[in-house]
């Protein structure tokens, strides 16, 4: 009598919806603590830019990027969005060849925006000790990249886990991990966009 007890116990826990595991709200603390960290910077850059009055300002002789190379570079970061909601979606369905082709192209996509903006950097007719204006283009972009540069990493490490065999339908919150930072790397720098290149 116990055994079909429990056996029925089993049966309805195996039916019950599952919550949000603590992996998912251990993410969504730090992804919290990265955008309290970014909006301290945007703080900061607006108090010193409003501040200054003309921006850049004129004493320091700065002439502002050219954006039309930055506008290419945030379409290629922003497309990176698709094959990494492809790769999570994949998964979630139990297709692994879907999961590897969305994480390789996500962190061919994200080495590309870095190569462009290291590119960028070589060309800028100032440095971070320029002035006002490079200290603060240099700190958002810069924090930024390094934010890409360890999401491509993230990613590297998901592909090779993906063709090893790692993840399943069932078991695949690296995924989701990689997924939920990829998307707030991409918000970002809408941000540090607008506010640094167009506004």
């Amino acid at each position: 009598m116990s055994t079909v007890i429990s056996q029925e116990t089993v049966a309805e826990h195996e039916h019950e919806p599952q919550g949000r595991s603590f992996g998912w709200y251990g993410m969504v603390f730090f992804l919290a603590s990265e955008a309290v960290f970014f909006a301290n910077l945007i703080a900061s850059y607006l108090y010193l830019r409003v501040r200054a009055g003309a921006w850049p300002p004129t004493a320091e002789h700065v002439t502002r990027p050219e954006p039309t190379l930055v506008l290419i570079n945030t379409i290629i970061l922003l497309a990176s969005s698709f094959p990494m909601h492809f790769a999570a979606r994949s998964i979630t369905k139990g297709d692994k060849r879907g999961l590897t082709l969305g994480l390789g192209a996500t962190a061919l996509l994200g080495a590309i925006f870095l190569g462009i903006q290291a590119y960028e950097y070589i060309h800028n007719a100032f440095g971070p000790s320029t002035g006002v204006f490079g200290s603060t283009f240099y700190a958002l972009t810069g924090f930024h990249g390094a934010h890409v540069t360890f999401g491509v990493l993230f990613l590297l490490i998901c592909f090779a886990r993906s063709v090893r065999g790692d993840f399943s339908k069932q078991k695949h919150f690296a995924v989701n991990a990689v997924e939920m930072y990829w998307h707030f790397v991409d918000a970002v720098w809408i941000v540090l966009f607008l506010l640094v290149y167009i506004l």
